[in-house]
């Protein structure tokens, strides 16, 4: 279980306008801090896309065009989670990173 692997997760249960079902999720937790707690901090995969929302990130995930809904980032339970499906490449990685970056640092 490593930062930037694409792992399915069981969301339910949620609320309100949350994401849910069992997904593809990425995981953004620091490497350092993986092995030290029982939860994780992911950003769910869509299938819906929603080309020019700035809070979403373009990927390809098992051959389908999805994107990373940093704007539904969240911790969750290591327990939630299920196989690795694949990991985000180094420009998918680093666009992942700018776009957390973007939306949750001060201005």
């Amino acid at each position: 279980m490593k930062r930037y692997d694409i792992r399915w997760a069981q969301l339910d249960p949620t609320r309100g306008s949350e994401m849910a079902k069992t997904r593809p999720v990425v995981i953004v937790s620091r490497d350092e801090l993986i092995p030290h707690v029982e939860t994780i901090t992911i950003c769910p995969l869509t299938s819906r896309i929603h080309p020019g929302w700035r809070s979403r990130v373009p990927i390809h995930c098992a051959g389908q065009p999805a994107e990373i809904a940093v704007d539904q980032i969240r911790t969750i339970s290591k327990s939630r989670l299920g196989e690795k499906l694949g990991r985000l490449n180094p420009l998918e990685a680093e666009m992942l990173r700018r776009t957390i970056a973007e939306m949750y640092a001060e201005e």
